[in-house]
Parts: structure tokens; sequence; C-alpha cells
């Protein structure tokens, strides 16, 4: 199953890559779950249930415009962003691979977007690629066992953690949600897909590519802790909620790791892909 936030509502996601069209969840339900994202995760075992056995040759579709598209899940209570959790890119940072729990940070939901947007470049930044996997959580849970996590996991989509790394190595501590969150830096999309949909959801291979070269590949099987280990370990500490977003880490290939180091420019596109969900593009442009 596919669902995307089309206008700040609920839609199914049905159709063919390339020729996908929208359900929208409100109307083929009478009412019954919808019409936004936080309430359909809220009931997201009822949801999966419904969705089973809806036709989409009996519903209303329509066209899926990408520009109106929105983060799969836009108003989540709690945003975990995973650092260092490639061993490649912990390298490239200068740092040592995590054995115990990686660094947890967040990125506020301000940053939030959808997958075809523009993003302006503060002044003075220095401005970085980071794709990502990212999970969101259906059911509620605490302590939750790495053997049961997947079921308490509503779909994966694709992410950017778009960094400005001057604001976020300015000291005396570095500043990792701030320097995350500026406006357009955390686009999510094109849509939420159920883990059922994959062969495996532990191993999708995900790179990102600006202006059509690539600087970003790998494969989530390469994760140091893949989603059950994270969800396992961030239930030790708190309650996970339906619609909670998990950004799970970058592979190697970021710009601050190059010699020369790399950033956007004004002009620049990033196209950031995951296999099986999708793709995300970003331009850049200037503050004015």
């Amino acid at each position: 199953m596919r669902i995307a936030n089309l206008d700040n509502r609920a839609v199914l996601v049905v159709g063919d890559p390339g020729d996908e069209r929208a359900v929208d969840i409100a109307t083929a339900s009478d009412g019954r779950f919808g019409p936004d994202l936080p309430s359909v995760f809220a009931s997201w075992d009822e949801v999966r249930a419904w969705a089973a056995e809806v036709d989409p040759a009996g519903t209303t579709t329509t066209a899926i415009d990408r520009t109106r598209l929105g983060a799969p899940s836009p108003a989540p209570r709690q945003v975990f962003a995973i650092g260092l959790n490639y061993r490649e890119h912990a390298a490239e940072s200068g740092m040592e691979a995590p054995t115990h729990l990686p660094p947890v940070f967040t990125k506020y939901v301000s940053s939030f977007s959808g997958p075809d947007t523009e993003v302006v470049i503060p002044d003075g930044g220095n401005v970085d690629w980071e794709v990502e996997l990212v999970a969101v959580i259906g059911r509620q849970g605490y302590r939750i066992a790495e053997t049961d996590a997947w079921s308490h996991v509503a779909g994966l989509t694709v992410g950017q953690d778009i960094s400005e790394r001057v604001a976020q190595m300015r000291g005396p501590a570095p500043q990792f949600g701030l320097a995350k969150s500026f406006p357009g830096f955390a686009p999510q999309g094109p849509w939420l897909v159920t883990p059922d949909e994959f062969a495996d959801p532990d191993d999708l291979e995900l790179g990102c590519r600006i202006d059509g070269e690539e600087v970003q590949r790998g494969r989530t099987r390469e994760m140091i802790f893949p989603v059950p280990a994270l969800i396992a370990a961030l239930s030790e500490n708190v309650t996970l909620y339906p619609g909670d977003v998990i950004f799970t880490g970058t592979p190697a290939g970021v710009g601050m790791g190059r010699d020369p180091q790399r950033y956007l420019q004004p002009g620049e596109t990033l196209d950031t892909w995951i296999e099986g969900i999708g793709e995300l593009h970003q331009r850049f442009v200037a503050a004015s």
C-alpha cells in the first residue's frame, strides 16, 4: 500500500510508476478515516484493513500533481534523526562508528516539505546533502522488541537531511537540530510505502545526484543499526507514537567529507531516490 499527503488530505496512491493516481481516503471511506494524515496514522491498523478491500476500479481517482504533495507525516509528535549510522560516513566525518546507539537529534517540523521544492541557501551557509531512508511509526509502543519492530512501522519514504554546516559546527557545541531545520531542509516523499511492498525492507538502494552527477549511492543493509534496531533502541527511552518520523542516517558521499569540500550552489538541482519508493527533486536558490 502507498499513501500520500495531497493538499493536506490523506490519499491512497494507485496505478503504475509514472501513472500514479490518488484515491481520497475520507471520501472513499465515507468519512470513516481521514481526511488528514495524523488521523489516518491514529487508526492505522483499521485503515490498512479497509484499504485492502478497496477496488481502485470502483472508486474515483484523480491525477497526482507532485507540486501539491506534502511530507507523508506532516505533523508528527516526535522527529528522530540518526547520525553516523553507516561506517563509511562515520569515517568520512572523522568519527568512530557507534557501538551502542548512534547520535540522536531532531529536525524541526517547520523544515518539512514535499518531494518537489525550491530551497533557499542561507546567507553565508555551506549547504550539504544527506539522502536518508525515513520510517514512519504506525503503532504506539514502548520498549519494543527488535523482532517486533517492523509491525510498528506504517511505512517508508525518501528523505533528505539537508544540513547547513557553518551553523552546525559553530561552537562551543554543534547545533545539529537548528542547522538542519532551515525552511525546506527536510523534503520527504513522494509517498509512504508499507513494508510488505518490499522484497526485503532492510535492503534498499538509495542515492542522490547533483545536476545529474551521482554523489551518493548505498544500500540500507549497510546501516550499523537497521530500522528494527533503531526502533528497539529509541523505544527503550521514549514512547513512539503513530506518525512519529525517524530519519535513519546517510551513507558516505556528503559534501563535507570530500577533499576539497563541496556544497550546494544556487541554480543546482538535487535528485534523490530510494529503490521501490520514488524520487525527490530540490532546486536551490540564493537568499534574496
